[in-house]
């Protein structure tokens, strides 16, 4: 069962890389995101918003955990082959390699051409942050910094947890993501509404975003320091962000520049300060943007292959015993 898993795996980046997610076809996560702007409608208000928080995430996670499960073990009794491909196809829908990428190059494009002000649309579409005063270098910091952070909840998170529990867990990883995504907020509607789905989340992406990060620093080289003093400056700036796992992401990519990322960001007006991780040996560039794609691909490959290393051991462990 494991070698299936992992084929699915493969093949759902297959056709991620072919066809990402087309806008206008239908998409599981859309779905998940009506279901849960529906319940944040019945459920967000009055009194014990955290029970009620607990009662969306559980609501969530319990439907597209079900459909899942039926549609993956519906395939597989049909044929191993219709299992393998319509677990790729599920898990393809968990995964944004493609996307996340071109949404990078939009952003990068314009700014080739010198268009600031299409680079700072194109920008809006990927951050949270205020976008319409960015300057260049701004612009490429909030576009780094997205594809940095997106590595592990974009990418090797669900691939973790279908390598665990094929196509349904990673369905369900996706479902938690979305549901921080929407309702994980710390202002006054969501900070108790949206705290359990903000921890969830928070701990799904512990330990494959370690794994992630572990593997980048070993499989990328920074110029400007030595391995053991590139691991020790790394785990030193991730704790300066305020997340837990999005700060190994950042601090890597910001050593493997050479240039610091982090600072002063706006959001919705108010301002907010992020501290500083990285090395300050050279001014950040737009090119750099294109050298965070290539260090998200380096990461994901990384990732497949220790994959399939841990899948063969267990397979070969099973077969022994």
């Amino acid at each position: 069962m494991i070698i299936y898993r992992l084929i699915s795996i493969t093949l759902a980046l297959i056709i991620d890389r072919a066809i990402g997610d087309p806008p206008h076809w239908p998409h599981p996560v859309r779905w998940m995101g009506n279901f849960i702007s529906l319940l944040d409608r019945r459920l967000n208000h009055g009194k014990h918003k955290k029970r009620k928080g607990i009662v969306l995430l559980l609501l969530v996670t319990i439907t597209v955990l079900f459909i899942s499960l039926l549609i993956s073990w519906g395939a597989y009794q049909l044929h191993p082959v219709a299992g393998i491909i319509v677990e790729a196809g599920l898990i393809a829908v968990t995964i944004a390699q493609k996307d996340l990428g071109a949404a990078a190059l939009r952003v990068y494009e314009p700014l080739a051409a010198g268009d600031i002000e299409s680079a700072r649309y194109q920008v809006s579409m990927i951050v949270g942050r205020d976008t319409e005063n960015l300057d260049e270098k701004e612009v490429t910091r909030a576009a780094v910094e997205t594809v940095a952070e997106s590595i592990g909840d974009g990418i090797t998170s669900p691939l973790f947890w279908a390598f665990i529990g094929g196509a349904p867990l990673a369905i369900v990883y996706r479902a938690v993501n979305t549901c921080d995504s929407m309702i994980g907020h710390k202002n006054e509607r969501y900070r108790d509404f949206g705290w359990a789905a903000a921890k969830l989340d928070d701990v799904l992406n512990w330990i494959p975003g370690r794994i992630t990060t572990f593997l980048m620093m070993l499989t990328n080289r920074t110029p400007y320091l030595n391995r053991k003093e590139a691991f020790k400056r790394w785990y030193t700036d991730a704790k300066k962000h305020p997340s837990p796992n999005s700060g190994f992401f950042e601090a890597a990519v910001a050593l493997f520049l050479g240039v610091q990322l982090g600072g002063v960001n706006y959001y919705k007006g108010i301002k907010s300060e992020r501290a500083h991780m990285g090395i300050n040996r050279r001014e950040l560039e737009k090119r750099d943007i294109l050298h965070t794609i290539k260090i998200m691909q380096r990461a994901v490959f990384a990732f497949v292959i220790i994959l399939w290393i841990g899948g063969g051991v267990i397979a070969a462990a099973g077969a022994w015993f």
